[in-house]
């Protein structure tokens, strides 16, 4: 299998970085934004062609790139959300679990650190995290939801990855970009929904965290992240902020859980993640309605009053 080449990976390029990065997820969101950060960049990167399962499509992937660093965007959310993960278990552990475990043992064996775009959404607010207490849940804590298949096998293959000596996993929650269009954007979600819960939660402001990532991988950071903004911010806050900066007619009507359970397969997981550890290596990272204000909606903002 060949790999594709997205920027200038000559030598010159590798040695003036000595940096390049072999990402998995090219059709994926994340995927997609990581490979247009290192054009930007400068750093060499292919994109790896192999399924994750396939060990053997792997070795080849990376012994044709040569990678410093190999990154994992890929897997299976479902679509249209979670609920498709119900009903298709089989190939949710096969990318979600095998895959992902397969890429950390092919990398180990190679010397090569994994930068792993995992979830958060594995816990929720319990007696000892109480909603609105401010108290959030640690990288060493252990998940506590499951009530989704999807969360379930993220939780499961987060437990293995553990023994990984070579992962850097990071737990993405309710991630956020610039680019308002995108269906996958949580505010693009929660805009389009006939009506939304208003809870308040973590969540991964892309254009600010993903360069971290980067940067991580620089330092050869490994182990278990909170991968989301300092503090919490609900539904109703965000869309108070998008009627604000993008649309001042929008509106939009709340239901509570109970109602939201009657039209959805499987449960949805509400938390906050404590991010004490990333803001101790990244002490620039904004919370996270001033990171909404900054990289999201003070660039999508309509000009039209003046």
């Amino acid at each position: 299998m060949g790999l594709t080449t997205e920027n200038g990976s000559t030598a010159a390029g590798k040695e003036a970085s000595g940096l390049k990065f072999l990402i998995y997820g090219r059709t994926g969101w994340i995927g997609g934004l990581l490979g247009g950060l290192c054009t930007e960049r400068g750093i060499p990167f292919v994109y790896g062609d192999g399924r994750l399962e396939n060990r053997a499509q792997l070795e080849a992937d990376i012994a044709a790139a040569s990678p410093t660093h190999v990154f994992n965007a890929a897997g299976v959310t479902g679509r249209p959300n979670v609920d498709w993960c119900e009903t298709h278990r089989v190939e949710t552990i096969r990318a979600n679990v095998v895959g992902t475990l397969t890429l950390a043992d092919v990398c180990r064996e190679r010397g090569l650190i994994l930068v792993n775009y995992a979830t958060g959404c594995i816990f929720e607010y319990d007696g000892a995290h109480p909603l609105d207490s401010g108290v959030g849940f640690k990288e060493e804590d252990t998940p506590n939801f499951v009530g989704s298949f999807y969360s379930k096998t993220k939780a499961m293959v987060e437990e293995l990855l553990k023994n990984y000596e070579n992962v850097c996993t990071l737990r993405v929650r309710m991630p956020i970009s610039s680019d308002l269009l995108n269906p996958r954007n949580f505010i693009t979600k929660i805009t389009r929904y006939e009506k939304v819960v208003n809870i308040p939660n973590s969540m991964t402001i892309l254009d600010e965290l993903l360069p971290i990532s980067i940067e991580m991988a620089k330092r050869n950071l490994t182990g278990i992240w909170n991968f989301t903004n300092p503090g919490v911010v609900s539904h109703n806050e965000i869309l108070e902020m998008y009627r604000e900066y993008i649309d001042p007619k929008f509106t939009w009507k709340n239901f509570n859980l109970e109602e939201q359970a009657k039209v959805i397969v499987a449960p949805r997981s509400n938390n906050e993640l404590d991010t004490t550890k990333l803001k101790g290596e990244f002490p620039e990272l904004l919370p996270i309605k001033e990171s909404l204000i900054k990289y999201v909606f003070e660039p999508n903002k309509k000009t039209s009053m003046a």
